[in-house]
């Protein structure tokens, strides 16, 4: 058997740690630790870019971190598992707050504190007192008018000899601070069920789970499926022109569920408007909404801040991309010594092999990820200098001031419109990508006509872009020619002797011209990549060069080595620019300002297409563009308790700043038979309030002067010296909070 006062003993000892436990978190300073960590997480949420592809944050901020953001949930802040749990805690410190404090508020504010006597009342710091002429009921009748008259509730209560007359008024204020605590309880629930707590809930106890990877709609399994019941989901519709979707997807975890619709929507059309600039100024859908059940259909329009709800679930006008949009292309080899182009078709969103259409592309996969018929980019000035980099990495040396890449940014900016561009990966067999944005106009870059090719190696980083120039038909012929031409050994020989002829005519200079074409070819080599040392040697370009003179030629003469070095490069280009379009039947090139520009721009190019790091360049030809609207599904249970919450808060604020309680106490008595003059009544009235403001101290001196008029005497004692204020005001503000 047990011992009884063992038993006892446990019973306080676990009635204690309860109390103790419930203290603790209906306390301030746990609420007060609650909402700091939530603003710490909102912070963090804020500023860490939330629901990105783990890769994403690999590439920015390394496996440690990411592995660290992922454990934490970081990256979903506001949908984890611990940012929920402190939401349910606040919601569990604040509800027994309001339990623990509310009941005693509502008594608070029925009570009249009508046990005060007069002795109690001359402790008051506010408190006025009165010799009246008037009789005590007569007294009594005229203060209990007054009183009324000013909005304050009156309770008589009669002693022997002496009445008290208990006021009050702004009682509400109390309730402000239950309005305003349960409106965070309110807005808190409302905040959960809108979140992703009831799709978790599924998820633990419904069976439900995530797929990974891509799949069907149609064959996905009803574990990843939600039903058209769920209460509360937030998802993406990727619906293309003239097609219809009846499901949404919600990414959870580290897959997403499907979420069935209870209708079907039809996107008819897609529309933007643009302004002057070129930005866009509105989206819209016109859409066609069939109930699955009924089959009613609902014809709408819907526009970004302009949802259309059915069955509860708002569609809202989230984004919008390319559907499926058909492309045909020519392709450029971007090696070797042939410029023969070939045809290449495609569609946004699908795959193409490029075996068999030129050198080094067996295995190569073209990714269609992309299309945008319209693209806004910045450009600085009238002059069309634009904020664009090259694709070369940055040069060695004092060659930096001969590359074309290099661009002014400090220049005022402005938008314009540059045209359609195609966003593609180039995919190898080991399933290494790297994408590519290429435009299919020219546009003008420091006075030059130029086509822009973009090249990045992770979506991490910013596309740069190479700067090919257009000819004289606005097209890349020319410059491809000479690329494939730079290639052939047999053609930089030709140019080497043609450049060492034209620069040293003439008869008995037969070694000078030798030396000088052998020089020129060495030159065309290097920059052709044809030399390299080893395979960690520059491939090309300016580089080549800049390494070569770095290690050929001692420092203090490698500026005037490069110079000259250049110089000769720059003949020998010309040349060999020349035979290019001889071979192809061309004209010749005056050699006028207009040609030397564009074959500088052509150099840089060329050095700069080393880095370019594709076998291939696919210049966009035609197309037929196919629009596609993403839509934002979502039913929110949680939206009106939010709004309520809303409602409740603004309430208690309003409640607690605008509305002060005040109570007024009056006590009125026969006079003494011992008091100079027995007829009449004598009057003391004391006031308190919980908070002291300006208003309150001329409301109390209004009052006090009122009531003494009122019962037809002078004011005997009233409010004490500032001196007197300063030193005893604690000690009767105590005395009148406990009455």
């Amino acid at each position: 058997m047990s011992n009884p006062s063992t038993s006892g003993l446990h019973l306080k000892t676990s009635h204690r740690v309860l109390r103790d436990t419930v203290e603790l978190l209906s306390s301030m300073r746990f609420a007060i630790t609650l909402l700091t960590v939530i603003a710490i997480a909102s912070v963090i949420g804020t500023v860490l870019k939330q629901n990105e592809p783990y890769p994403n944050y690999v590439n920015q901020f390394g496996p440690f971190w990411a592995d660290l953001f992922h454990t934490l949930s970081l990256q979903k802040v506001y949908g984890s598992w611990w940012f929920l749990l402190i939401l349910a805690f606040l919601v569990i410190s604040t509800s027994l707050c309001i339990s623990r404090n509310a009941p005693k508020m509502l008594v608070e504010m029925r009570s009249w504190k009508d046990h005060v006597r007069e002795r109690s009342l001359r402790a008051f710091h506010h408190r006025g007192e009165y010799d009246a002429p008037r009789g005590r009921a007569e007294a009594v009748g005229r203060v209990a008018a007054l009183l009324r008259n000013r909005g304050y509730r009156i309770k008589p209560v009669e002693h022997e000899g002496a009445t008290l007359l208990a006021a009050k008024a702004g009682a509400a204020n109390k309730l402000g601070y239950i309005l305003a605590h349960t409106a965070i309880v309110v807005i808190c629930i409302g905040g959960l069920l809108d979140g992703d707590m009831l799709i978790r809930a599924q998820m633990w106890f419904g069976g439900k789970s995530p797929i990974s990877g891509n799949a069907l709609i149609s064959e996905i399994g009803a574990q990843h499926r939600l039903s058209t019941s769920n209460p509360g989901f937030r998802g993406n519709a990727f619906v293309p022109e003239g097609a219809t979707v009846s499901t949404a997807i919600l990414n959870v975890a580290d897959g997403a569920l499907v979420q069935d619709l209870p209708f079907t929507i039809m996107l008819k059309k897609f529309t933007v408007d643009y302004y002057s600039t070129g930005m866009p100024k509105l989206f819209a859908s016109d859409v066609i909404v069939t109930d699955r059940a009924t089959g009613k259909q609902t014809e709408a329009t819907i526009k970004v801040n302009e949802p259309l709800t059915i069955d509860g679930i708002a569609i809202y006008q989230s984004s919008f991309e390319d559907g499926g949009s058909q492309l045909k292309f020519e392709g450029y080899p971007m090696a070797g010594s042939s410029h023969a182009t070939f045809a290449l078709g495609g569609t946004v969103g699908g795959n193409v092999q490029l075996a068999g259409t030129g050198p080094d592309v067996d295995g190569l996969t073209v990714e269609f990820s992309d299309f945008r018929q319209i693209n806004v980019e910045t450009v600085t000035d009238g002059s069309g200098k634009a904020d664009v980099r090259g694709v070369a990495r940055k040069p060695l040396g004092t060659l930096d001031q001969h590359l074309g890449s290099a661009v002014n940014l400090d220049k005022e900016k402005n938008l314009r419109n540059v045209g359609p561009s195609v966003q593609y990966k180039l995919r190898d067999r080991n399933g290494q990508a790297r994408e590519f944005n290429n435009y299919m106009l020219p546009v003008q870059l420091e006075g030059q006509t130029v086509f822009l090719a973009g090249m990045r190696e992770s979506p991490s980083e910013s596309f740069r872009y190479l700067r090919i120039p257009a000819d004289d038909q606005r097209s890349l012929n020319d410059w491809m020619r000479l690329r494939a031409a730079l290639q052939d050994k047999a053609m930089r020989e030709q140019a080497a002797r043609r450049f060492a002829e034209a620069s040293m005519p003439g008869a008995g200079k037969e070694a000078l011209r030798g030396q000088l074409a052998e020089s020129a070819l060495r030159a065309m080599d290097l920059f052709a990549g044809a030399t390299r040392p080893s395979p960690d040697s520059p491939p090309g370009g300016f580089t080549a060069i800049a390494a070569f003179l770095e290690k050929s030629v001692p420092q203090g003469e490698q500026q005037k080595a490069a110079d000259v070095l250049l110089k000769i490069l720059n003949g020998s280009m010309w040349e060999l620019w020349q035979l290019s379009r001889e071979q192809a039947k061309q004209p010749t090139i005056p050699g006028d300002a207009q040609s030397a520009a564009f074959l500088q721009q052509s150099i840089n190019a060329l050095s700069d297409s080393f880095f370019y790091l594709a076998p291939v360049f696919l210049q966009l030809d035609d197309f037929k563009e196919v629009k596609a609207s993403v839509f934002q599904m979502t039913r929110a249970p949680g939206k009106n308790i939010v709004y309520l919450g809303c409602l409740l808060l603004t309430l208690g604020v309003f409640a607690m700043f605008y509305i002060r309680e005040r109570r007024v106490w009056v006590w009125v008595r026969d006079r003494r038979e011992d008091e100079s003059d027995a007829t009449g009544s004598h009057v003391m009235m004391a006031m308190s309030t919980q908070r002291r403001t300006l208003d309150f101290e001329k409301e109390f001196t209004a009052l006090r002067d009122d009531i003494g008029r009122a019962v037809g005497a002078g004011v005997t004692a009233a409010m004490s010296s500032a001196a007197h204020r300063s030193e005893t005001s604690a000690r009767d503000d105590q005395r009148g909070a406990s009455l």
